[in-house]
């Protein structure tokens, strides 16, 4: 036990030292809950501030309460914590921009009504593009004014990363590729499936956050429950001083962190597989599932 807090304080003053220094540690690695569709230059949390966070919280609860144990589980808490977070909000990041691709498909449906060319309609729907694929749709009208419109369409399915985006994308590439006139209809069921697809997720959504609550309330109630017991009744809690009650407090801490684990893996949004994002020169007719294209004709 001395040699790992040992070892932990010198890893700690080792941080402190890079931070005054300005030298840049785990180079290469990603900052943790800020997924590649999600991340913005406001919301990085630096894997180091959690990584000190948690340490203090096990230097701390072992200090107060001598068990080691606790000390290590409150701290892998702490360091899943911002991943439990950034799953919840990419969850509904996600169902933001799927709602999006429902109204931008819905957009260019009705500028093709409005006896609009569809490379017209898609350069004024990047004009007005909603707010959550804005700056998709703003690269896409750059890459119209001076790129065939084939590879700009394969380059914004790229750039959305959407499976729903995925197949308004298909549809656009087959329109362009064979002149069709009549894209109207599939774009009106595109838009009703991905809406439906909204509503879905977010009955699920629904479900999952009731079951997060209740788990938020156990972890909290057997938390508040020690502390009680610690400051009223500690002669009950002298069992786990000896290294029979640690052994038992990992049994404790393992079901804690397992469950905890379970949520998350079931809690994970589950994407379909994408077909359009290629590389770029990749022909594209080869990204166009057959039925779509069947469809369009």
């Amino acid at each position: 036990m001395a040699v790992s807090l040992g070892g932990l304080v010198g890893l700690g003053l080792l941080f402190v030292l890079h931070g005054v220094l300005g030298r840049q540690i785990l180079t290469g690695r990603r900052s943790i809950g800020v997924s590649s569709t999600s991340r913005t230059p406001g919301n990085t949390e630096p894997l180091l501030l959690w990584a000190v966070a948690a340490l203090v919280v096990a230097v701390v609860v072992y200090l107060v309460t001598g068990w080691w144990v606790a000390g290590l589980a409150l701290a892998g808490l702490v360091m899943r914590f911002p991943r439990w977070r950034a799953q919840q909000r990419d969850g509904a990041v996600h169902v933001q921009r799927t709602q999006a691709v429902a109204s931008w498909t819905e957009m260019i449906r009705d500028n093709m009504a409005g006896a609009a060319g569809l490379e017209q309609a898609l350069q004024v729907s990047a004009s007005l593009a909603p707010k959550p694929i804005e700056r998709e749709l703003e690269r896409f009208g750059r890459r119209l004014e001076r790129d065939r419109l084939d590879a700009a369409l394969v380059a914004l399915g790229a750039d959305l990363a959407n499976p729903a985006a995925d197949l308004v994308v298909a549809a656009l590439l087959n329109a362009a590729q064979m002149e069709v006139r009549d894209l109207g209809p599939l774009l009106s069921r595109l838009a009703d499936a991905t809406r439906s697809e909204v509503r879905m997720r977010q009955r699920v959504e629904v479900g999952r956050a009731k079951i997060r609550t209740s788990a938020r309330i156990v972890v909290v109630t057997t938390m508040l429950t020690v502390c009680f017991l610690s400051v009223f009744s500690r002669q009950i809690l002298t069992v786990y001083d000896s290294f029979t009650g640690q052994l038992w407090m990992v049994v404790v801490a393992g079901v804690f962190l397992f469950g905890g684990w379970l949520l998350r893996h079931y809690g994970q949004l589950e994407m379909p597989p994408r077909f359009v994002a290629r590389r770029p020169g990749e022909v594209a007719q080869q990204v166009a599932p057959l039925a779509i294209r069947e469809e369009v004709r």
